[in-house]
């Protein structure tokens, strides 16, 4: 609740400065790669660590209004699935750009833009979903008014395979922090220390995961 939204408007600002096309988008990417290599890793780890805050919002609602915390966290988790797939096709267009030139990654893309396929059905929970979790969120009484509509603003946010920042993006991820950060600050300050047994552990496992990681990076 607290990287998820800081993360996703770290890389809403990042790639701010270029057009939100894809040819431009693709253009950034190889002139400025560090820069939109950041922007797009932020947003897509941002998206990734946003299910399981929703998860929680939504076993909240599910306190007094279990229907709706069902149909609003099916929504918003499937969406980001969908945003997770996209980001997929995007490294894939980067990568085209950059090994094989401008031209040939804009034709990659503007080919398969109009394909069908599984999330083509879903693109509808990318938007729809938060508009539904605002909603839930304010009949449960987990988030007043003000909160609730800021976490509705995510419904604002652009989609779609490279996309860049516009106002609306700015907004929504803003509203997303304000939705969501001082819920997960308290939920830091409530839950229960970790025990001098839990923190010994905890980092050997972070050795191994490390080790882990570079060994997917091998293919």
């Amino acid at each position: 609740m607290i990287l998820g939204p800081l993360l996703l408007l770290t890389g809403t600002l990042l790639r701010s400065p270029f057009h939100f096309f894809y040819p431009q988008q693709l253009a950034a990417a190889v002139e400025h790669p560090g820069l939109l290599t950041a922007a797009y890793t932020c947003f897509l780890a941002g998206n990734v660590l946003m299910w399981p805050a929703v998860i929680t919002l939504a076993g909240k609602i599910g306190q007094t209004r279990p229907a709706w915390a069902g149909w609003a966290g099916t929504l918003v988790v499937i969406g980001l699935f969908e945003r997770t797939f996209h980001a997929g096709v995007d490294q894939a267009a980067v990568n085209v750009a950059r090994h094989q030139g401008l031209a040939a990654a804009a034709k990659f893309v503007s080919d398969f833009y109009p394909d069908l396929h599984l999330f083509s059905y879903l693109s509808f929970t990318i938007m729809f979903g938060w508009y539904v979790l605002a909603v839930a969120a304010y009949l449960s009484r987990a988030m007043g008014l003000i909160r609730s509509l800021a976490l509705a603003a995510m419904g604002l946010l652009p989609l779609g395979v490279l996309k860049g920042t516009e106002v609306v993006s700015v907004i929504g991820t803003v509203g997303l922090c304000v939705a969501f950060l001082p819920m997960g600050v308290h939920l830091l300050r409530t839950a229960p220390r970790p025990t001098r047994r839990s923190v010994l552990l905890a980092l050997p496992v972070t050795v191994g995961l490390a080790a882990l990681a570079y060994v997917s990076t091998l293919g």
